[in-house]
């Protein structure tokens, strides 16, 4: 069976580059349906773009390399295509949107454009073996029992990442780019839970407040969600991605409030209160009954001098957290890391080395923020490759 143009992968990337490549186009998942984390994200809503995307909400070794495909497919463009296929959504807080209805409807559209396209889609499809002979892909696949011997001119890697691999997720496209010669850049769960090993927060679980998350690298003002094992919300997750083994983050648990002018001023007209007493009035009652002890919570304000207020808040504004660790790819939204942009083409996607492979979506290294940021790099790489492609056929 011979087509133009085979793509492993049939998620977001994948069926965005089916939906443009033009030609003879395959589309093959080891799954039972396609777009199977689009399914599931956003709560089963699809948080499918950001309105406020630019590249510098992306991680990469090349801080460079996603201008050119976010500047040629923009969230702008996603959106008209939602709106064409008459999905309505909403915008929930910054700039994050989502389907006012089910994921189901972003997966429907995109198969429905692959359709129309012409691409041909197989499910439940396990690649055997693949490889290239200097003018193209020939590749063994088996398919409800039989074998089948396909070859192609362009072979596209959009199997995605490590992440949630109970969803089937593998490291396929890493082993195929390194079979071609492609090299990777280091590989790590991002967008992921913190977990601490003393159980610490355990008592805490189910706390959320709003905090900034920082360390020298990044901050992000957003929840952070206390859970039996360590720290979740959005704050965490979005740290997680610039955080290291060994590293401390440090919290900001009051955020936007000036919490040494409020104490003092409390001093001076409720006195006989204790310190948790006044916390609690901005913080949540169980984090700081969790903090008294440590912090000596327990004392009057009318007790305490500016410097020892200056030093409760600072321990609040600054609090220093070392985790021992991450919930790892079993809960990470994404993986950070992945073949190396150095050898591939921004504008197209194409292996340099490689005439006719290309790679794309998570995939890449390239890693957007949580809200909608990765389902954007998606539709942008998914578009590039398939536009490339399209465009050498004509």
């Amino acid at each position: 069976m011979e087509f133009d143009t085979v793509i492993l992968g049939a998620g977001a990337a994948g069926l965005m580059c089916a939906a443009h490549a033009g030609g003879r186009v395959l589309l093959l998942d080891h799954a039972r349906n396609p777009g199977e984390k689009i399914r599931i994200s956003g709560g089963g809503r699809c948080n499918f773009t950001n309105l406020h995307t630019e590249p510098g909400n992306f991680l990469s070794a090349n801080p460079h390399f996603a201008k050119s495909a976010l500047a040629r497919y923009t969230q702008w463009d996603f959106i008209a295509l939602v709106e064409r296929h008459g999905i309505a959504w909403h915008e929930k807080t910054l700039g994050q949107l989502f389907c006012d209805g089910k994921s189901t409807q972003i997966v429907a559209m995109l198969v429905v454009e692959t359709a129309r396209a012409g691409a041909d889609l197989w499910l439940q499809t396990v690649l055997r073996d693949v490889s290239h002979d200097g003018h193209g892909f020939a590749l063994s696949v088996e398919r409800e029992g039989a074998a089948h011997q396909i070859k192609a001119r362009n072979l596209v890697l959009a199997t995605g990442g490590k992440s949630i691999p109970k969803m089937g997720a593998t490291g396929l496209a890493y082993d195929l780019a390194q079979r071609f010669g492609l090299a990777l850049t280091e590989t790590r769960p991002a967008l992921v839970p913190f977990t601490f090993t003393d159980g610490r927060f355990a008592p805490l679980s189910g706390v959320s407040l709003p905090v900034c998350a920082f360390n020298k690298r990044a901050g992000f003002d957003e929840a952070m969600l206390f859970t039996h094992r360590g720290l979740s919300g959005p704050a965490m997750l979005q740290i997680s991605s610039y955080w290291r083994e060994g590293e401390a983050i440090s919290v900001d648990l009051a955020p936007g409030l000036d919490l040494f002018a409020r104490l003092r001023a409390q001093r001076q007209s409720a006195g006989r209160r204790t310190l948790k007493t006044e916390l609690a009035q901005v913080l949540p009652a169980r984090l700081v009954d969790h903090l008294s002890g440590e912090l000596g919570l327990d004392a009057r304000l009318a007790d305490q001098s500016d410097k020892a207020l200056q030093a409760i808040c600072a321990a609040l504004t600054d609090w220093h957290l070392t985790p021992s660790g991450t919930e790892g790819y079993r809960t990470a939204e994404v993986t950070l890391g992945g073949i190396d942009t150095g050898g591939l083409s921004s504008s197209s996607m194409e292996a340099k080395a490689v005439p006719g492979l290309f790679a794309v979506g998570e995939a890449v290294d390239v890693t957007g923020w949580l809200g909608g940021y990765n389902f954007q790099w998606a539709w942008a790489s998914g578009f590039a490759a398939g536009q490339a492609i399209a465009a050498r056929k004509a």
